[in-house]
């Protein structure tokens, strides 16, 4: 299926351009969460149309992703977990619990924009981990887990 890119899309394409990808990808994923439309003569005059505005409105989301990354950018998250002696956590610290900690701190992330490289994380210690405000702002954040005694 052929379709007109309304953002950017990592490993897939920049705002405006027309890619063609599986069916299911672009019925299931791309056009219902607002990154693409099909690509008829009459949505693409109609994105031509409106070309400047979305340019504009992804040159925005960019300058407000960079900003807050930068605020965020070497930034801690301290958590504490249940330990046993050996270093090693009940359970484990995801992906949920950093993004929850970071909107307490005052940021606006989602568990989605939390990478973690190696899993879940499983031991006390520090671990560096990416987060993901935009396509082009990924910025690393250090994650402290701290053991309490079971």
């Amino acid at each position: 299926m052929q379709i007109i890119l309304l953002e950017k899309v990592v490993n897939l394409g920049n705002l405006g351009e027309i890619v063609k990808v599986k069916d299911g990808y672009a019925r299931n994923f791309l056009i219902p969460s607002g990154a693409a439309r099909r690509a008829t003569e009459a949505n693409k005059a109609e994105f031509e149309a409106k070309r400047v505005e979305l340019e504009k409105a992804a040159a925005e989301k960019l300058a407000a992703a960079q900003a807050e990354g930068e605020k965020l950018s070497g930034g801690n998250v301290k958590l504490s977990q249940k330990a046993g002696v050996d270093g090693r956590l009940f359970g484990s610290v995801t992906n949920h619990d950093i993004a929850a900690e970071l909107n307490k701190q005052g940021y606006k992330v989602v568990k989605s924009q939390v990478r973690l490289p190696n899993g879940p994380i499983k031991t006390i210690g520090d671990t560096t981990v990416s987060v993901s405000l935009h396509t082009d702002v990924v910025v690393d954040v250090t994650v402290s887990v701290y053991g309490e005694a079971a």
